[in-house]
């Protein structure tokens, strides 16, 4: 579906208080947020394209990267197919991921899997398709081992863990000491047997890292990627020849949650790589990168219709349509993932008036579904609209079941600038349906439907 509405930007961008202001109140005079559809996501397509073009502006200077998306942070396929329209790879971590990027349109070549859990025809899969395979552990080489037809064209890699330590969010890093990922570098004996690896498998030209994302800083990643850099150094220099060829960087750029300003930014991120291992650039070894996040947290926003508001024990609470089926780990880590708040009112426009602190709590049926405790905003009521921001990756996109409730709809949006005449009419926003609202249909059909009378069903 596409539909279109008003709203005034100056320059093709809001101001950043602004930004999607006029979004809100088009999504609601459409009714795609309202009665009739009371939570809903909404991606910013040139917001998308902008954070994209951002990345291989940071990177222009390197002679051969590939840049993937981590699909996990947003496994709808529209916005893949608008992802790999702007040049991107992807990075997969499972068989689903792998049959979405597929679906979108990524040449195999430009696939990269990982996953810390690889089955036998996961792998085989891999390799007939040609996607690139990163193995998460020497075990699992020896898999590869068996099952490895001479004549693939999968570049394979091995996943190292450079153990440089955690960064505020312990369930977000990945190179602490314990990590289930990767082989740990600096445990007795693992660096000689990598380099054994490599020495005994020709085929074997990458080496794989990722340190982490949100709450890591700058200097813990770049860390990680300068030892990784240096096991190649040493893997080439013992073997004599130039075994490691490509180096899987991964992701790991964070998000700032508390305002609208992106930082730190991807020239932030290679100025701190150039820093930590200088010779990373220098074309030896070609990159592939791994960004998700940062790439659609700012570039979306969930829109929720308020149902009721009331006060409890002196504390008032608005139950809106958005709370952990969707807002899932800001609701069971609220203090490692705080969102900003956006106050509107039934109109879509946003709300003026005196602040005062407000709980907005969601729908589901435990005490603690609650996405902003104590937030000072104008004081919400019935039919109210919030907006919870910079949350255009994993939010929506990959909804907890929780209570049945239905997935929400999923829209792109185009923010056209209106004319410059001073006459101060705005210009268009073009809704495109990226995903239906899941239907009570739907929800009985994955609830087992079909096979209703499974555990009932009596010999004779």
């Amino acid at each position: 579906m596409t539909q279109t509405t008003s709203a005034h930007h100056q320059g093709g961008a809001a101001p950043p208080a602004a930004r999607f202001d006029a979004v809100v109140r088009a999504a609601v005079g459409q009714g795609l947020l309202g009665e009739g559809g009371p939570v809903a996501g909404f991606i910013d397509t040139e917001g998308v394209r902008a954070s994209v073009g951002a990345l291989h502006d940071a990177f222009a200077a390197t002679p051969e990267v590939l840049h993937t998306f981590a699909a996990k942070a947003c496994s709808l396929v529209p916005v893949l197919r608008l992802l790999a329209d702007c040049g991107m790879g992807c990075e997969v971590a499972s068989p689903g991921e792998l049959r979405l990027a597929v679906e979108a349109g990524f040449a195999t070549s430009r696939v990269v899997l990982d996953s810390p859990a690889k089955t036998r025809e996961e792998i085989r899969l891999a390799l007939a398709l040609g996607v690139a395979v990163n193995a998460d552990s020497l075990d699992e080489l020896r898999r590869i081992d068996a099952l490895r037809n001479p004549g693939t064209a999968s570049v394979l890699g091995l996943r190292v863990n450079p153990q440089v330590g955690g960064g505020s969010i312990g369930p977000m890093s990945t190179a602490t000491d314990t990590s289930k990922f990767g082989v740990a570098l600096r445990d007795p004996g693992a660096r000689e047997a990598i380099v054994e690896a490599f020495r005994e498998r020709p085929w074997l030209t990458r080496l794989h890292t990722h340190v982490g994302s949100q709450g890591c800083p700058l200097e813990l990643i770049a860390d990680g990627v300068a030892r990784t850099y240096e096991l190649a150094e040493e893997i080439n220099a013992t073997l004599g020849v130039r075994r490691v060829t490509s180096l899987d960087i991964g992701g790991g750029l964070p998000v700032n949650f508390t305002d609208e300003t992106v930082r730190p930014g991807y020239a932030d991120y290679v100025a701190a790589l150039t820093a930590a291992a200088p010779g990373l650039f220098s074309g030896r070894y070609s990159l592939v990168t791994e960004f998700g996040r940062s790439l659609l947290a700012k570039n979306g926003f969930i829109g929720a219709r308020v149902e009721y508001a009331k006060v409890a024990g002196g504390r008032r609470i608005a139950l809106t349509h958005a709370g952990a089926q969707t807002a899932t780990r800001t609701v069971l880590m609220p203090d490692a993932w705080p969102l900003r708040i956006g106050a509107f009112g039934p109109d879509g426009t946003p709300k003026t008036g005196p602040s005062l602190a407000q709980d907005i709590a969601g729908p589901c049926c435990f005490a603690g579904d609650v996405v902003a405790y104590g937030r000072e905003l104008p004081e919400l009521a019935e039919d109210d609209v919030v907006v919870l921001y910079d949350t255009g990756a994993y939010y929506f996109s990959t909804p907890w079941a929780y209570n049945s409730l239905p997935r929400p709809a999923v829209y792109g949006f185009r923010a056209v600038a209106g004319p410059e005449d001073g006459s101060g009419h705005d210009g268009p926003v073009t809704f495109t349906t990226v995903r239906d609202a899941q239907s009570l249909d739907d929800i009985a059909a994955e609830c087992g439907l079909a096979h209703a009378d499974a555990l009932i069903q009596r010999d004779g």
